[in-house]
C-alpha cells in the first residue's frame, strides 16, 4: 500500500463534509488512526477496515486500492485542484434565537437546533440579526451571527450584549475611570446606548461576534 490510497480516503471524507472524527465513528475507530491513515503514517490498512471505510465513503475498496477508476462524467473538473477554491469541514453550533440589531428584543433560546459552520472558526452559538443598525459592518436583518462565549471584549469589538433580559449586537466602548459602556450601532441613523454607574449592572456582555453567514444579495 501506499500513501495514495490515504489521500484517497481524505478526499472523498471531505467530499462528504465529513469531519475526521465522523469518519473514525463509522468505523469504529479513533480520529488519530484516521489522520494517521490520510497521512501515510499507517499504510499497512487491513483490508477488512478497507471495506468498512469504502462503504462509508460510497465507493468501492477497488477504487481506494488504485485498482479501479471512480465513475466521472468526462471532462469533469476537480475543484479541489484550484488554487482559490478549499475544502470546508463543518461543525454544529447551537442556535440560539434572534438577536436585535437596533432596539434590543427579548432573548429567545432554541437549544434544538443547530446552524452548521466551517471548522475553522472557533463559535459557542449562534443567533440571527434582525434590523439594520450594524449594516455599516456588513451585518444585515436575517443574518446569522456565530458567537464566542466570553464575558469582557475589547473596546471596538462587536459583541451580543444583554440588557436586563434583552440582546442587542452592538460596537462595545467601555470606560472604566468613568464608570461608563457605549453600545454603538453601525449604521448613523441610531444613537448610541449609553449606560453609567449602577446602570451597568444590568448589562452582561454574552460573547464577542466572530464571524456571520449571510445570503449573497
Amino acid at each position: 500500500m501506499n500513501n495514495n490510497i490515504g489521500k484517497k480516503i481524505k478526499l472523498l471524507r471531505i467530499e462528504k463534509n465529513m469531519t475526521q472524527d465522523q469518519l473514525a465513528k463509522h468505523i469504529n475507530s479513533t480520529k488519530q488512526t484516521v489522520f494517521k491513515y490520510e497521512n501515510g503514517i499507517i499504510t499497512n490498512i487491513p483490508m477488512d477496515k478497507i471495506k468498512i471505510i469504502a462503504n462509508v465513503l460510497g465507493v468501492t475498496p477497488a477504487y481506494i486500492m488504485g485498482w479501479e477508476e471512480k465513475n466521472k462524467p468526462q471532462n469533469s473538473l476537480d475543484f479541489f485542484k484550484l488554487d482559490n477554491i478549499f475544502p470546508i469541514s463543518t461543525q454544529k453550533i447551537p442556535f440560539l434565537g434572534s438577536v436585535a440589531c437596533g432596539v434590543p428584543i427579548y432573548a429567545e433560546e432554541d437549544k434544538e437546533s443547530y446552524i452548521a459552520l466551517g471548522t475553522n472558526i472557533q463559535a459557542d452559538f449562534c443567533l440571527r440579526a434582525k434590523g439594520d443598525s450594524m449594516i455599516g459592518a456588513r451585518i444585515h436583518d436575517g443574518d446569522l451571527v456565530f458567537v464566542r462565549k466570553q464575558e469582557m471584549v475589547d473596546n471596538g469589538e462587536i459583541a451580543v450584549v444583554l440588557i436586563g433580559d434583552e440582546a442587542t449586537l452592538k460596537r462595545v466602548y467601555y470606560y472604566p475611570e468613568r464608570q461608563k459602556l457605549m453600545l454603538q450601532a453601525e449604521n448613523p441613523s441610531y444613537a448610541p446606548f449609553m449606560f453609567v454607574g449602577e446602570e451597568l449592572d444590568q448589562i452582561r456582555i454574552l460573547g464577542k461576534a466572530v464571524a456571520f453567514q449571510s445570503d449573497v444579495r
